[in-house]
């Protein structure tokens, strides 16, 4: 790989939240160094980080979703199947899985609780972004000690 290339997967569900976390992601790393791919929930993204992963295209990625009490399944199972998943893509493909997947405790679909996460996404996106940078860095200084 000559340059580094990052990977955006992003849920579906309440898309209006979840795009924020790209915006945010994109405000450190290049959008010509990002290739950005959509899933329909939060459930699907250890696949396809699995699969970016080994493609071995990508030097990271970042995974973002939002996953909320619908009131029909256990959601708290669901982020942590989905959060156990991404790290074992990463610590099975040796390539860095971040997670941007929130769970709030007490989220209604209002205009005030839609405002607040979305301004949380922003944050978290720019925080998946350092860690991305973060661990590159780490990855590279390790290599170079070894070397």
């Amino acid at each position: 790989m000559t340059h580094t290339r990052y990977a955006f997967v992003k849920a579906n569900w309440h898309a209006d939240i979840v795009d924020q976390a790209l915006i945010g992601f994109l405000k450190l790393i290049p959008a010509n160094e990002v290739d950005v791919f959509e899933v329909p929930g939060a459930f699907e993204m250890p696949l396809m980080a699995k699969e970016l992963a080994e493609s071995g295209v990508y030097s990271a990625v970042a995974c973002a979703a939002f996953v909320v009490d619908g009131g029909i399944y256990r959601h708290d199972f669901v982020a942590q199947s989905v959060v156990d998943g991404l790290m074992r893509v990463g610590l099975d493909t040796g390539v860095p899985v971040l997670s941007v997947s929130l769970t709030p405790h007490h989220y209604q679909e209002t205009d005030h609780h839609n405002a607040i996460y979305r301004e949380h996404f922003t944050v978290k996106g720019r925080e998946a972004a350092v860690a991305a940078l973060g661990i590159l860095t780490a990855r590279k200084d390790l290599q170079q000690r070894a070397a």
